[in-house]
């Protein structure tokens, strides 16, 4: 169960990041705010979101990788997954659903995207700051 949830996490990373780039792109390079924009913001979202109950179903049941043993804080491995990741995705998934519900109140394009443009771009700062990529080697991340 632990491998099927953990590699379903890994690759649906990748469409959560390519929906939270294009929804980005979208916001800087669009003039017009069309029914396409929104439903982009929506599913990058919506994508997040998903990743996030997946994450909290390994977090609180099912990952090896979450341990609160003692001195847990002082191993890498176990102090990123216990702390720094869930702790950081859960403020970039409260960046882009602020962002969301901003842009939906905007009346002009400009309105609308000026949320997207910083609200969406922290939090995929802040995601990619999170995830265990495989060339940080003592996370044992790896490409799915």
């Amino acid at each position: 169960m632990n491998s099927i949830l953990t590699h379903t996490h890994s690759g649906l990373r990748w469409v959560a990041l390519i929906l939270l780039l294009l929804a980005i792109v979208n916001a800087f390079t669009s003039k017009e705010y069309d029914k396409k924009h929104r439903l982009i913001n929506l599913f990058a979202m919506v994508s997040l979101h998903t990743q996030l109950l997946i994450g909290l179903i390994q977090y609180f049941g099912t990952s090896t990788k979450v341990q609160f043993i003692e001195g847990w804080m002082k191993n890498p491995l176990l102090r990123f997954y216990g702390m720094e990741h869930i702790l950081l995705m859960i403020i970039a998934i409260a960046l882009v659903t602020i962002g969301h519900s901003k842009s939906k109140k905007g009346t002009t394009p400009e309105e609308k995207f000026k949320p997207i443009k910083l609200f969406y771009l922290i939090g995929l700062i802040l995601i990619l700051a999170g995830i265990p990529w495989p060339f940080r080697d003592a996370l044992g991340g790896g490409w799915f």
